[in-house]
Parts: structure tokens; sequence; C-alpha cells
């Protein structure tokens, strides 16, 4: 959901700021106040093509930001791209520069209008009457398709990926014979290095503790050969005063039996002490001062380091890394058997995904069926006579699997009786092809609503650019009764002339352009209750607002709320 639209110096606006909230948010105002330029301003902030002429004049930059609810999908998209979240929310942020250049910002870090036009899909869908941006294109259909049916995309998805697995490998096997032979090449020195230095997980910890131990032998076995004779070879050694007080100790317990434990944990204390005199015994006697053996031990650290810089900065790695490079080996040694059975597992991956996407060419099918029924009720709802139809058409070609199946999905409609079906792109009025798109989502929520899942996303900022043009009267309000059920499941934000669309916003706001300091200037602001009832009695009546327009103003707002 958007949250917030910010907008400086930007064509006619110098500082406009509008917190949208969710349901239908309407804009509205007199002609030629600016309402579609917050509308371009949004496009800018998902992508669309910037021009210099939008710096408001007397200005070095233009400068519009907004704040979205943050969506699963979205998150996965600035991660993809390096960007930080920012908890619940997205911030996206663009200049617009006198010299032509601009900047981008997503949750204040730096970014492209690539990323901007990724995340796009995800965040809002707008339908403007001078669009060409967020157009509704053949993916966007398809999604909407499959947000009606509750499709998944599942099976058809792990299929495509086991196909694209081994056709990876495939390519990576049939590579031209230089390539291979260049590559045999590497691979088999790399692999001789590290097979011929044998390294063993752990091997250079081990080394670097021996290697301690070599280089301060004379130390080590001097301190061992000291705490073997204070503890017990020396006349006056532990082991010999423990020896003598122990005795001392029986002596006392043969007459009083409160010495017993004494004597015993003296006892204990020298079999302790001979312990540990005969580990350092051992200790000192284990020691090797070789030379020849400390050379040995450096020369293969210093064989292991080479390895760990070229392979992997663990042994673990370069054995994994060596393990590979055979494999690979391996399968260059043996390619044209390799070859076949990969071919094999390609053909058996391709039928699995076939079937697969068969399935939900079918799914989609029956679904289309459905969903252009009720379409077209809704779009003649809208003073329209139109004939509506959704073809889903498999293309089998390898070359345009993906993972959301090998189906074109295209909307058909002929809005004049006796004329063919055409693609909506062909519509030549926008504001037909808005009032299309409104009675299309609607049913595609109605559908959703009652599917068993909901996996497909779809924008969750759906806005309209001056859906009305061409109707009024009972059309207009069977408008704004689509518009405030669409409303239900997304938010909505509408540009309207028409009161019998304004009197279904859950927020209304007016666009104002006034002359201030002889310059004109727009802003938007949200109405109040008694500022909604004066705005639609003024688009009833025209600039002089009427006891009349007002009472009906009021009638229109109560018959909205039932």
């Amino acid at each position: 959901m958007l949250l917030e639209l910010r907008a400086e110096n930007y064509a006619v606006i110098d500082h406009a700021i509008a917190g949208f909230g969710p349901g239908l948010n309407l804009l509205t105002g007199e002609t030629g106040a600016g309402k579609s330029i917050l509308v371009d301003a949004l496009a800018l902030l998902m992508g669309q093509k910037a021009s210099t002429d939008i710096i408001r004049h007397g200005s070095d930059r233009s400068v519009l930001s907004c704040v979205f609810e943050s969506t699963p999908g979205a998150d996965a998209i600035l991660e993809a791209n390096g960007i930080d979240g920012e908890g619940a929310e997205i911030i996206l942020r663009r200049e617009i520069l006198e010299n032509g250049k601009g900047r981008v910002f997503v949750n204040n870090q730096p970014a492209t209008v690539a990323v901007l036009r990724q995340l796009a899909p995800e965040l809002a869908l707008i339908h403007a009457q001078s669009e060409t941006l967020s157009g509704f294109d053949p993916a966007q259909q398809r999604l909407l398709l499959d947000r009606f049916a509750g499709t998944s995309l599942d099976a058809v998805g792990a299929a495509h990926g086991r196909w694209q697995e081994i056709q990876d490998r495939l390519a990576e096997l049939e590579r031209d014979e230089q390539d291979r032979l260049r590559l045999a090449d590497l691979w088999s020195f790399q692999a001789r290095e590290i097979q011929s230095a044998a390294p063993q997980c752990g091997e250079d910890e081990a080394l670097e503790t021996e290697k301690r131990v070599l280089a301060n032998a004379e130390k080590l076995r001097t301190a061992a050969v000291g705490a073997n004779n204070v503890l017990y070879e020396d006349d006056g050694s532990a082991e010999t005063a423990l020896m003598t007080a122990q005795k001392h100790l029986e002596e006392l317990a043969r007459y009083d039996s409160k010495f017993t434990e004494a004597a015993q944990q003296i006892a204990a204390a020298r079999a302790t002490v001979e312990d540990v005199a005969g580990t350092v015994r051992e200790y000192a006697d284990s020691i090797d001062a070789s030379p020849e053996r400390l050379g040995e031990i450096e020369d293969r650290l210093a064989l292991l380091d080479r390895l760990k810089r070229k392979y992997g900065s663990t042994l673990a790695d370069v054995i994994a890394f060596g393990e590979d490079v055979s494999r690979k080996l391996a399968e260059i040694q043996n390619r044209d058997e390799i070859i076949q059975s990969l071919r094999s597992d390609l053909d058996k991956a391709a039928a699995v995904y076939r079937s697969a996407a068969h399935a939900l060419t079918g799914e989609r099918a029956a679904a289309a069926k459905k969903l252009e029924k009720l379409a077209e009720a809704h779009i003649n709802d809208l003073a329209m006579k139109a004939r509506f139809s959704i073809a889903v058409v498999p293309n089998e070609d390898s070359a345009a699997w993906s993972a959301h199946g090998w189906d074109e999905v295209e909307c058909r409609i002929a809005t004049n009786p006796g004329e063919p079906l055409k693609p909506l792109d062909e519509i030549a009025s926008g504001g037909e092809m808005s009032r299309v798109l409104l009675a299309l989502k609607v049913s595609v929520e109605e559908g959703a609503s009652r599917a068993r899942t909901k996996k497909t996303q779809v924008p969750r900022t759906l806005v309209f650019d001056e859906i009305d043009i061409g109707i009024g009267g009972r059309a207009a309000e069977a408008v704004g009764r689509k518009l405030k059920a669409l409303a239900r499941a997304q938010q909505v934000l509408c540009i309207t002339h028409l009161p019998q669309i304004a009197a279904f916003a859950d927020q209304h706001f007016l666009i104002e352009k006034q002359e201030k300091q002889r310059r004109t200037q727009t802003s938007i602001r949200l109405l109040t209750s008694a500022e909604r009832t004066e705005e639609i009695a003024r688009m009833i009546s025209g600039a002089k607002v009427t006891d009349t327009s007002l009472r009906h103003a009021e009638q229109m707002l109560k018959t909205s709320a039932t």
C-alpha cells in the first residue's frame, strides 16, 4: 500500500505531501489543477523515463519520494540488488537535475532506475491517460488470471528448474573443442597439484602446533624436566613430602578414625603427583629437537599455504575444489557417455515439464472462460457494449518455457457491435481502457476471494487516471461501486471529475491551483466530511455551489455509504 507521496519543485508543485490510506483514495479538482501531475510523479518513482521539463521554473532539480508498505516480493528484489530493508516500509526517492542527470535512492541507499522498474510490478500498477509505464502487458494479464484461479506454479516451476539445470550442464559439456581441451589442461594441472600434495583436513593446524614445539624444544624440555624433578625426583620433592605426611596421618588414624579420610586424600594427591610427573617425564623424553624435522614441517606448511591461496581459504575448501575439478575432468574424459546420459535425463525432465505445463494450460483455460464472462458483465455495466474474451495460447517451443509455464495470456475486446475482437492495447480510448481494466480487476478480486489459495501476488496499489471519460449518470455510479468493491482487497487511487464516483471515497483529496507571490502553485489536501460535501456540490453545479447542489451532494454521500 502507498502510504505517502511527496513532490518538490515538480511542474507547478512547489512542495506537496499526500498521505494515503487503505481503500479508495479519490483525487478531485478543477480542470487544469494538476491532478494527473501526481499520478505522473508516482509513475516516475516506478521507473518511468524522466525529462528536465518537469523541473519547476527557477529550480535546479525536482525531488520526488514515496513510502510503500513492504512485501515479501519487494524484499527479495532489494536483497538481490544488495539493498538493505527498512522493516515494514520501502522508501523510494528520485531526483531529476536540470543538466539531465538524476539520482535514485531506495531506503536512503543509492540505487538505479532499473531497480525501480523491478519493484514497480510488486508495488503499484498505474493506468494513466499518457501511460508509458507499467502497461497492462501479457505478464500482468497472466498474473491476474492466475490470481483469479488461485493457480499454484510449484509443480511447473520445479519441473522447469530441473530441466534448466540439465540443459545448462549439457551446454557446458558441449562447448567447442578448443575450449574443452583448454579447460581439460587446466583442470588436470589443478587436480594433479592437489592430489600430489594429498592435504588432510586439520593437517595445517596440527603441523603449526608441532612447529611451535620444535622451535622451542630446549625450553620445553627444561620446563618438563624441572617439573618432574620438583614433583618426583628431588630429595625434597612433592611426592616425598606427601609420602611422609601420609605415614604420619595413617599413624594418627590408627588411634583416631577422624584422620582416615585425610590420609586417603593425601594418598590420592600422591597418585596425582606421580601421574603428572610421569606425563611431563614422557613429554620430555619425546621432544625431538631435530632441525631436519622442523624444516620438513615448514616446507609442508608452505605448500599447504600455497594451495590455500590458490584454491580455498581452508584445507577443507582445497579438498572440495580438488574433488570438483576431478569430477569435471572425469566428465570431459567421459564426455560422450555423460552427454548421452544427460540427454536421456533431459528428455525425461522435458516430459515432466510438458505434463505440468499442459495441466497448467488446462487450468488457465478453464479459469479464463469463467473470468471472461464475469468481466464482460462488469464491463457492460460501465456504459459500454463490448464483447470480451481471454485467450490462453500455449507456446510449446522450448525457447518459451519458463517457471510460470509456456502460456501466452491475452485479453481481447470488441467495443462496438460487429467489430472483431482485438488486443486491449489496440483500444483507442484511454477511458475505455481504464474502465476495462477496472472491470477486470473487480472480477479477479471476486474470484480470488473465493479461491482456496492466493499464492500469486498482484500489485498492492492500483492507480486509475480519469477513468470516467465518456460516462455519466448510472454508469458513473456503477464505476464508483466497482472501485469501492475493488478497494476492499487492494488500495486504489483514482482521479475523477464525476461526483457520482467521488461520493464513494474512503479518503477524498482536493487538488487546488493557486497563485502565490505571482506564481502558480498546486497543492493537495485531505478533505473533512463537511469539505467533501461542498466539493461534491461544486462538481455537481460548477463554480457556484447552491443549496440544491449541497442537498444533492449530501444525498449522494448517504447513498454511497449503503
